[in-house]
């Protein structure tokens, strides 16, 4: 059954893991460049440092933000040494383009990763002019979704109504403030294993669903061209 969308004329989008399938497994990558910083910066062994990782980002939302918040460090060349990856995965994605376009209003992405890394991101996929804007970790002030903070400052800068807006998500936490805030919530999950990830931080898997997600979705592009707008679909 298709999800009504007819209300919405402003979409956001999580990047990473939700405009690209999951089993690119970009945060794999990311993941050992974490640890890599954090081991360097705190001079740990690497088992330690992943440990820590591991717990601020359960903790505060991002490891970036738990290294901020008890050491101090200055987050730009953290966010430059992790988005330091190879996008080799991540396919041309021609009929989400189509679909994004398709959609009426303005689409946002809103990341808790860097502007840098959202702009690298969106070429690949080839989405680079679908977008009305980013809004990266920096444009929050470092603050990471779910914070209420972010998500203001986001609304701000783009003008967003929630009750008029849609967002996708594959964090289920994020979308709780989402739902709260009056956004129309889409989950989209995988099947991929994410076991290793702290529980209650972990991308979603379809038994994820809850009260505040609305809809759930494996396929971000079957899931846009099957939705009702109010803009015809050709």
């Amino acid at each position: 059954m298709s999800a009504d969308l007819s209300h919405a004329n402003q979409w956001v989008f999580d990047l990473d893991n939700t405009l690209y399938p999951a089993e690119c497994d970009l945060f794999a990558q990311i993941d050992v460049r974490m640890t890599r910083f954090v081991a360097d910066t705190l001079k740990l062994p690497d088992a330690e440092a992943r440990r820590l990782q591991k717990k601020y980002y359960a903790e505060h939302g991002t490891t970036l933000n738990g290294m901020m918040s008890v050491h101090g460090i200055d987050p730009m060349p953290y966010l430059d040494f992790v988005h330091d990856i190879d996008l080799t995965p991540i396919p041309e994605l021609k009929e989400l383009r189509s679909a994004i376009q398709d959609l009426p209003g303005r689409k946002i992405v809103f990341t808790n990763g860097s502007q840098k890394h959202a702009d690298r991101v969106v070429e690949k996929l080839g989405l680079t002019g679908v977008f009305d804007g980013y809004f990266g970790i920096e444009d929050a002030g470092f603050l990471p979704k779910p914070e209420r903070v972010a998500f203001d400052r986001m609304h701000e800068r783009f003008s967003i109504t929630p009750d008029e807006a849609v967002m996708f998500e594959d964090l289920p936490r994020n979308l709780k403030t989402a739902y709260d805030m009056g956004y129309t919530t889409v989950l989209v999950h995988s099947e991929k294993d994410w076991s290793h990830e702290p529980e209650g931080a972990r991308p979603a898997g379809a038994q994820d669903a809850a009260d505040h997600i609305h809809h759930l979705t494996d396929c971000l592009t079957t899931f846009l061209k099957a939705a009702k707008t109010s803009k015809p679909k050709n």
